[in-house]
């Protein structure tokens, strides 16, 4: 796991091997690094204030992986993508 060195991480040395970075000297270093987090992070704040406009509740999870999925899909083409998506939205329809 890579993190920053805030002290709210310290309790997870125990289960997690952790790289810790100090912004402060570096953005990476030694093999930490903490970008992919910090975009995520921006992305899912832009979405709460642009398209979600509210990021508590039943639906926070899925405001969250959203952006993991839209990163993750961004080089399958758009016709892919929605023909995947009815699809699911045909199995899960017809298991009701």
């Amino acid at each position: 796991m890579h993190a920053d060195q805030a002290a709210s991480w310290d309790n997870q040395h125990e289960r997690f091997e952790i790289k810790g970075i100090k912004h402060q000297k570096a953005h990476s270093l030694d093999g930490a690094c903490t970008d992919m987090a910090a975009e995520h992070l921006s992305r899912l704040r832009r979405a709460e204030t642009g398209i979600h406009h509210d990021g508590a509740g039943a639906h926070l999870l899925r405001h969250a992986q959203e952006p993991l999925w839209r990163e993750d899909k961004r080089r399958v083409p758009n016709g892919k993508q929605v023909n995947r998506i009815a699809g699911l939205a045909l199995v899960a329809a017809a298991r009701r």
